[in-house]
C-alpha cells in the first residue's frame, strides 16, 4: 500500500503533452476557490474537491435501481414499523427532550432517507422527512441545545452523540431548502457546545470516539458564516475528542469507530495545516488493514471488535462499518482530491456493501464476510466476536445497521460527481447519472453519463450547454488501469493517460460534445501473503467470488430478532420476513489454474444487462469467470459454524480437477472470495 507523498498536496505537478487542452494531474490543484459551491474558506485548508448541492447529481441505471429498491423496501418503511421512529411521545419531536426513543437510531435512518426523497424527488419522503425536521428544529431550547436530553449513565455527563447526525440531516436539508433557521440553529447550537466546561464535554465513549463528525459540522458553518469563534470551538472538539494520532495503535477496536473516525485528523488538518495530521488519517487506514486487512472488498475483519489472532477472511464487518467507511473515504476524496480515497470507496461499494442486503432490501445483514458459506440466525461466538444471531437476514437486526443503512448509496450518488476549485467538474465515481452545475462564469452545464460501469469497460459524456464554455472537467483514471482511451467527438486523446491520476481537458466545451471513455479491464491476482497466501481474482474494480447456490430458507423475524430492535406495535412481522441463506453447492475449493497465464486460465462469460437494471444476484449478474479448482476436503464449517480458517496455499489435494464458475463478489451472498491455492 502507498504512503501518502506530503508534497502532492502541497504542488500539483503538471505534464502538459502534445494537445494543450489535455493533460495530466495527480489531483485537481487547490489555488483557487469555487466561486458557486460551498468550500473551505480561509483559513481553512482549500479542499481539492467540492461537494455539489444535494439533487445536483441524478442516478441513473443500476445506482437509481438500488435507490428505488431501498425506498420500497426496509430503508422506505422504517417510519411505520420501528419503535425508535414512532411519533407518539417521541424525544426528538419534545421541546424539552424528554421522551421514548431519543438516541442515534433516528437520525442515522433520516440522514439517508431525506436525501432520498430529496434526490428521487419523492413528495411523501420529503414530507415525512420535515415532520421530524422541524420537530427537531424546533426543539431547540433557550441555551442552544436541542433534541433528547441524554445523561450517560457511565458518566453522569450530557451525551452528544446523536445530536452529531442530527447535524448532517441539517446540512443536507439546508443544501436542499437554504433554509435560514437550519443557520440560526447551528449557530446557537455551537454556542453553547463552546459554553460547556471542558472537563463535561464529548467524555462518553460513543460521542469521545466520533467527536470528528462534530468537527465536520463546525466546518460546514464555518464556510458560511466565517464566524471565528468557530475555530475555536473546533479546537476544543479536537482536543477532547479520541486520539487518532496513536502511532501503529488506535484508541478503541470497534469496527464502525474505526471506519467512521479514522479521517478526524485529515478533518482537523484542513484548519492545522500540520501534514502529520493529515499523514495519520492515512496511517489509521493503512494500519487497520494491515493488521486484519489482508482480505477483499475494501474493508477488513472487524466483527464488533478486530482481535489478535483473528484475521481469516471469515472474520466479517458490519453493514454499519461498510456505510461509514464509504462516507469517511467521500470527505477524503474532497480533502484531498487523492484518487486513492475513491478506489476504496468504488471496492466497498461494489463488492462488500450489496450482498449485505436481499436483493429486494427489505432486509440486511448485521455482519458480512469476503468468506461466507452460511448465513443462519445461530450463535456463531466467539468465532465472531458477536454472541446472537447475527448472520442471517433479518429486518428486525441490531438496531444500529437497520437505521444506518440509508446513507451508503445515497451519499455514493451524491458524490460521483464533484466541482474543482477552477470552476470545472470532476468525474470521480463513475456511474450512470446526469450532474447539473455551475462551471466558469457560471454557465450551467448538464453533463449526462452512460455506462454499466464497473461491469462494463465503456462510460460516454455528453454535455449539454446553451453557449460554447471554456471550463475543465477532470476525468479520474482509475489506479487498475494501464491502457485507459479517451475521445473528444471521436478525436483520440494521443497522449499517455496515467493510471491512478486525472486527466484534465480543459476546452471550449460546445453543446452536444461528448467524451468516450473505455477502461479495459483485465484478469490479475492479488495475493494476500500475510493471510495464507490466499489469492483474490479481480477484474477492473470488480472481485470475484465462487458462485454457491443459495438455498433460502424464509422464517419469522420474531425468532431471530436481536434484543435492542423495537419494533412498532401495529407493525406485522410477517410482512418482513427473516432468511436463513444456505449452501446448497460445493464451495470448499482451491484454485488450480495455471496463475501465470491469466488468459489461458479464465474465460470471461459476458451475458445481457438485466432488463430490470438490478445486477446483484446470482441470477441477474451479467459477468462470470470460468476457470479450474479442486476441493479441499480437509477445509470445512468448523465447531463454530463457520466456514473454516483458509488452509496454507499451496495445498495439496488429491481431489479431481474441476470447472468452477466465479461471479461478482457484491453479487454473492454466499461465498468464498479469497481462495487458496492447489499445488
Amino acid at each position: 500500500m502507498k504512503k501518502l507523498t506530503l508534497t502532492c498536496f502541497i504542488f500539483c505537478s503538471l505534464q502538459i503533452y502534445a494537445q494543450p487542452w489535455a493533460s495530466t494531474v495527480p489531483i485537481p490543484p487547490n489555488e483557487s476557490v469555487n466561486s458557486f459551491y460551498q468550500t473551505n474558506q480561509p483559513p481553512l485548508k482549500a479542499q481539492h474537491l467540492v461537494k455539489l448541492p444535494v439533487g445536483a447529481v441524478q442516478p441513473d441505471g443500476w445506482l437509481r435501481k438500488n435507490l428505488e429498491l431501498e425506498r420500497q423496501g426496509l430503508a422506505g418503511h422504517l417510519g411505520e414499523i420501528s419503535a425508535w421512529l414512532a411519533k407518539k411521545n417521541n424525544a426528538w419531536l419534545s421541546p424539552d427532550g424528554k421522551g421514548d426513543w431519543g438516541w442515534e437510531e433516528l437520525p442515522y435512518w433520516l440522514k439517508g432517507y431525506a436525501n432520498m426523497g430529496y434526490v428521487l424527488n419523492d413528495k411523501k419522503m420529503i414530507d415525512e422527512a420535515l415532520v421530524w425536521i422541524n420537530g427537531t428544529l424546533n426543539s431547540q431550547r433557550p441555551n442552544g441545545d436541542f433534541g433528547p436530553f441524554v445523561i450517560r449513565n457511565s458518566t453522569g455527563k450530557r451525551d452528544l452523540w446523536a445530536q452529531m447526525l442530527m447535524l448532517f440531516v441539517l446540512q443536507s436539508y439546508y443544501e436542499y431548502s437554504h433554509d435560514t433557521r437550519v443557520i440560526n440553529h447551528l449557530t446557537r447550537y455551537f454556542q453553547w457546545q463552546l459554553s460547556i466546561p471542558e472537563n463535561d464535554f464529548l467524555t462518553d465513549y460513543w460521542e469521545n470516539s466520533r467527536g470528528g463528525d462534530n468537527l465536520y459540522s463546525v466546518y460546514w458553518l464555518y464556510n458560511i458564516t466565517r464566524e471565528k469563534w468557530l475555530l475555536t470551538l473546533a479546537e476544543k472538539i479536537h482536543r477532547n475528542t479520541a486520539n487518532w494520532k496513536l502511532k501503529n495503535w488506535l484508541p478503541n477496536w470497534h469496527n464502525v469507530n474505526i471506519a467512521q473516525c479514522f479521517r478526524e485528523p485529515a478533518v482537523f488538518y484542513q484548519q492545522s495545516h500540520d501534514p502529520t495530521d493529515l499523514q495519520a488519517s492515512y496511517d489509521n487506514q493503512f494500519f487497520i488493514r494491515e493488521q486484519y486487512g489482508q482480505v477483499p472488498g475494501g474493508m477488513w475483519g472487524g466483527d464488533e471488535n478486530s482481535r489478535k489472532g483473528y484475521t481469516d477472511p471469515r472474520q466479517a464487518i458490519e453493514t454499519c462499518g461498510m456505510v461509514e467507511q464509504m462516507t469517511s473515504d467521500e470527505i477524503m476524496m474532497r480533502i484531498t482530491g487523492d484518487p486513492f480515497w475513491a478506489e476504496n470507496c468504488e471496492d466497498v461499494a461494489f463488492n462488500t456493501f450489496p450482498a449485505a442486503f436481499m436483493p429486494d432490501y427489505r432486509s440486511l445483514r448485521y455482519l458480512t464476510a469476503p468468506n461466507m458459506v452460511m448465513s443462519d440466525g445461530k450463535n456463531h461466538h466467539p468465532g465472531i466476536d458477536n454472541a446472537g444471531p447475527h448472520l442471517n437476514m433479518n429486518p428486525f437486526s441490531s438496531r444500529c445497521c437497520q437505521h444506518n443503512h440509508t446513507s451508503g448509496w445515497i451519499y455514493y450518488a451524491e458524490n460521483v460527481w464533484m466541482a474543482t476549485p477552477d470552476n470545472g467538474l470532476a468525474a470521480v465515481l463513475y456511474s450512470a447519472s446526469e450532474v447539473k452545475a455551475k462551471v466558469a462564469d457560471g454557465e450551467v452545464v448538464s453533463i449526462r453519463e452512460q455506462t454499466h460501469y464497473p461491469f462494463d469497460e465503456t462510460i460516454t459524456l455528453k454535455l449539454t450547454l446553451s453557449q460554447t464554455t471554456r471550463f475543465p472537467l477532470y476525468l479520474r483514471i482509475p489506479n487498475w488501469c494501464a491502457d485507459a482511451k479517451i475521445k473528444v467527438n471521436q478525436e483520440v486523446i494521443s497522449q499517455p493517460v496515467v493510471a491512478g491520476q486525472y486527466l484534465k481537458l480543459i476546452r471550449n466545451w460546445k453543446n452536444n460534445d461528448a467524451v468516450s471513455i473505455e477502461f479495459p479491464m483485465k484478469i490479475k491476482i492479488k495475493v494476500w501473503d500475510k493471510n495464507k497466501n490466499s489469492i483474490s481474482i479481480n477484474r477492473g474494480p470488480l472481485t470475484y467470488s465462487l458462485k454457491i447456490q443459495e438455498n433460502y430458507v424464509r422464517i419469522d423475524s420474531k425468532q431471530t430478532a436481536q434484543s435492542d430492535s423495537k419494533w412498532q406495535e401495529n407493525s406485522d412481522p410477517a410482512q418482513w420476513p427473516s432468511y436463513e441463506i444456505y449452501p446448497g453447492s460445493t464451495w470448499n475449493y482451491g484454485l488450480s489454474g495455471n496463475l501465470h497465464e491469466l488468459e489461458k486460465s479464465f474465460e470471461i462469460i459476458k451475458k445481457p444487462w438485466p432488463l430490470d437494471d438490478f445486477p446483484f444476484s446470482p441470477s441477474s449478474v451479467p459477468l462470470a469467470i470460468k476457470t479450474k479448482g479442486k476441493k479441499i476436503p480437509s477445509w470445512e464449517i468448523d465447531q463454530y459454524g463457520l466456514c473454516g480458517e483458509l488452509p496454507l496455499s499451496p495445498v495439496s489435494t488429491t481431489e479431481p480437477e474441476e470447472e468452477i464458475l466465479l461471479i461478482p463478489m457484491g453479487a454473492s451472498r454466499l461465498r468464498i472470495s479469497a481462495f487458496p491455492v492447489v499445488k
